[in-house]
């Protein structure tokens, strides 16, 4: 069954909705934590990020990770949440435990995100701006789905499965590591359809 079949098949809820995406992007950002520390290497830095380490005045902060895309595109990586900036549309930070992206003007960090304080002035986009933040929203959600079917492909399928039999995840179950990449694919899909579910009603 194809992913488009999928979606209308079972039409997730607004609450069902939210609630797989925060789980998902949850699992995605202690991934991307595991990957830091891979035995064999940090792959952050190995696919092409850059490693900000905290200053000493915010020592207990973890180390902020920035890819720089072509055409002007950035991610950034946080504990608590991912950006990401595009020179002509603006930025949008979709917050790990909530899936409700926030919109900015600002393509670019002024501030590594040492917390969240530390991000610009994000808001729910206005309906001028909506189209804009869903459009950033897919592009995001599209790197994270070839992120991981790159993990797959070049680091083996094991390899991940490793990282998440780490994950002591109490709140919800874990994603396998075969449907990370589908979900993530299938999410797009779904926000295409019906991107209201983004935001709060």
């Amino acid at each position: 069954m194809s992913v488009a079949r999928q979606v209308n098949h079972h039409k997730r809820s607004e609450a069902e909705f939210i609630k797989h995406a925060v789980g998902l992007l949850s699992q995605q950002v202690w991934c991307w934590g595991r990957d830091v520390l891979r035995a064999e290497g940090n792959w952050l830095l190995e696919v092409g990020f850059t490693r900000i380490e905290p200053p000493a005045h915010r020592k207990k902060c973890s180390s902020v990770y920035t890819l720089e895309l072509p055409q002007g595109r950035r991610v950034v990586l946080r504990g608590f949440g991912v950006f990401y900036g595009d020179s002509q549309r603006g930025g949008v930070f979709l917050p790990r435990f909530k899936f409700r992206p926030k919109f900015t003007t600002d393509a670019r960090l002024e501030c590594p995100p040492w917390s969240s304080e530390d991000l610009p002035k994000l808001s729910v986009p206005t309906e001028s701006q909506r189209n804009c933040c869903v459009s950033l929203t897919l592009d995001l959600i599209d790197w994270i789905r070839t992120y991981e079917s790159n993990i797959v492909e070049l680091l083996g399928i094991e390899y991940r499965r490793s990282t998440l039999a780490e994950w002591d995840n109490v709140k919800q179950p874990v994603i396998p590591v075969e449907e990370m990449a589908p979900a993530w694919q299938l999410l797009g899909v779904e926000i295409s359809e019906d991107f209201q579910m983004l935001f709060p009603r």
